[in-house]
């Protein structure tokens, strides 16, 4: 194996000169850094993480914990968190909290115990062991939220705007002549869930459609969204807005189990742009969110409070798309079930 001394010396610099290209590449002057990381290429060195973080005290390593890691939309998500924390020099560690809360503390105090230097959280609740780091280090707190962002935690995040994402789904649908309109929503708990249903009524209400708008509570599984579609498809409702794509596969399911069709009878829009959206029957029309994106952005903006930079943003909002595909048509009147 390569060692420091053997990459210094064919480079002809000290070994302290090595460390700073690999650690603080900004300190060293252009030609030598280049040459030296020539040499680092050519002869193959990798950095001892475990060497260097006993070094520093530091575990070169970050959390980031899912609510539910069986969701395929959060491995979109680690997938670019990985990413980013590699070019960092940081590995991941993944905690699947299942939405329980004694679950999410377990793992932030991970961060109190200094096993990682930092955590990311997708879900909306900050654990308690997490306010205590963040009553003592304030905005220095290596703690960053994605996806659910919640202003009142005072941590920063990453997200999409989530009440315009809700106006585009429902608009999409008005627009079709849709007016009598089932919204299978997320645990009211959730901010992205309120935001979602705020700019859905809030284009009902523009359109004097509020009244005709059914609304019902799932918890992103197609399961859930299945017994509630078809309690909203019994009601006379022409199209569903699911929060999520595996709630409004679930709707789909309800749709044909009530003998009618996907979209000619009732049209479904999803949330998320899952990779099998676009083959499931029929093409799934989404609110695509930059799921890796997300989990990029995030691993920077923890780093750079790792990097003490005071001049990070403290709120990234990410663009989101509406994808029209094939579970989406024009308002036809009801048939009876065959």
């Amino acid at each position: 194996m390569t060692t420091i001394i053997q990459v210094a010396t064919s480079a002809g610099v000290s070994t302290a000169t090595v460390s700073r290209v690999l650690s603080h590449p900004d300190r060293v002057a252009e030609k030598t850094r280049l040459h030296v990381l020539g040499v680092v290429e050519a002869l193959g060195y990798r950095p001892n993480v475990a060497a260097r973080s006993l070094r520093t005290l530091r575990a070169a390593k970050i959390l980031l914990t899912v609510p539910d890691i069986s969701n395929p939309f959060f491995a979109s998500v680690i997938r670019g968190a990985e990413e980013a924390a590699r070019d960092a020099g940081y590995g991941v560690v993944v905690g699947d909290t299942r939405h329980d809360p004694v679950i999410e503390d377990q793992y932030a105090e991970m961060l109190s115990r200094r096993e990682v230097d930092g955590l990311i959280f997708l879900g909306h609740r900050l654990p308690d062991p997490l306010q205590r780091v963040l009553d003592r280090a304030g905005c220095a707190a290596p703690i960053v939220n994605g996806c659910d962002y919640n202003v009142e935690t005072g941590v920063p995040g990453v997200h999409i705007d989530n009440a315009a994402a809700g106006r585009d789904a429902v608009q999409h649908l008005v627009d079709l002549g849709h007016r009598d309109i089932g919204i299978v929503a997320g645990p009211g708990t959730s901010p992205l869930s309120r935001d979602r249903l705020a700019g859905a009524m809030a284009v009902a209400e523009a359109h004097g459609v509020a009244d005709r708008i059914q609304t019902r509570i799932g918890d992103y599984s197609a399961a859930s969204a299945f017994e509630q579609a078809r309690a909203m498809i019994a009601g006379g409702v022409t199209a569903l807005f699911c929060f999520s794509d595996e709630m409004a596969m679930g709707a789909i399911a309800a749709v044909r189990d009530a003998g009618l069709d996907c979209p000619r009878d009732v049209s479904v829009i999803g949330f998320d742009d899952l990779p099998h959206a676009l083959y499931f029957h029929p093409a799934l029309t989404t609110i695509s969110q930059p799921k890796g994106l997300i989990g990029q952005r995030a691993v920077e903006m923890l780093v750079a409070i790792l990097n003490g930079d005071t001049d990070r943003p403290d709120r990234v909002v990410l663009a989101h798309e509406l994808v029209i595909r094939g579970s989406t048509g024009l308002a036809a009147p009801r048939t009876t079930p065959r």
